[in-house]
């Protein structure tokens, strides 16, 4: 219960201090959330949890989302944020109460999907600003009153994205033939 409050105290800051930081504007700007370590966040080996990772992501695609003017948009029209895939690779640890940036960016888009890039930065100490994890989330959105995924085309004009999506980079590409092969198995 502890570790589900400090994630709404998160969820409730990132609220309140949105109307005092900078509008982004998407594909270009990214979200910067700085946070910390707390020992909630910790799993059995004293550093953050590898599902944690994963959870503040989600506070950083909040956080790119509502200051980009997306989540007022959306909701009017029904629309919710959906994950098709995540993953991540964890390269340093944090431990407790260290302080940390999370970056989150969109990279590309296709027909159907959005690509952010979320890094975990080491906030101090001889590390600091070495990339403690690096995620990459493909996203979509869903229309709740017809229950079908959103097009970008139409999804593209609620994130205040015009023109076409910047070059597909190379690690982009492979996670995607990758995720297609898993798909497979999955079928």
């Amino acid at each position: 219960m502890v570790s589900a409050m400090n994630l709404w105290i998160r969820l409730l800051w990132l609220l309140l201090s949105a109307a005092f930081r900078p509008a982004l504007k998407l594909p270009h700007d990214a979200s910067v959330i700085r946070t910390r370590v707390w020992p909630n966040d910790l799993d059995t080996n004293w550093h953050m949890n590898n599902g944690r990772y994963f959870t503040i992501m989600d506070l950083g695609r909040f956080d790119l989302l509502s200051r980009a003017g997306a989540w007022g948009r959306m909701s009017r029209k029904k629309w919710g944020p959906v994950l098709g895939a995540a993953t991540i690779r964890y390269r340093q640890p944090l431990e407790v109460f260290e302080p940390f940036d999370l970056e989150t960016r969109v990279l590309c888009w296709d027909e159907r999907w959005v690509y952010i890039e979320q890094r975990f930065i080491i906030g101090h100490g001889p590390k600091a600003g070495g990339v403690a994890a690096i995620g990459l989330v493909r996203a979509g959105f869903i229309d709740e009153t017809r229950r079908r995924m959103v097009p970008m085309a139409d999804a593209a004009d609620i994130l205040g994205i015009s023109g076409p999506s910047p070059v597909e980079p190379a690690h982009i590409t492979e996670w995607k033939r990758a995720e297609a092969a898993l798909k497979e198995v999955t079928a």
